[in-house]
């Protein structure tokens, strides 16, 4: 999960304190539609998986802790 914040701070520079593992990282725009691909991107890399964007829903991206359930549970 390291990655995944580091990536959201270089996104948003003005971020400040850790990112909740609860907040909605749509609602507070830490990651919009510009930046969704490279998002899904990074978990791709960082998983090792691929992810099919038709097997998704938009509230499996929303929070950190739901990304790390989602798509991150195996890969440390």
């Amino acid at each position: 999960m390291e990655r995944v914040a580091a990536w959201l701070r270089e996104k948003n520079p003005g971020l400040d304190g850790p990112i909740d593992s609860d907040e909605d990282l749509i609602e507070a725009r830490l990651v919009d539609s510009m930046d969704f691909l490279e998002f899904v991107d990074l978990l791709e890399e960082i998983s090792g998986r691929s992810i099919d964007l038709e097997d998704v829903t938009i509230d499996d991206f929303r929070t950190l802790a739901r990304v790390q359930e989602r798509f991150l549970s195996t890969a440390g």
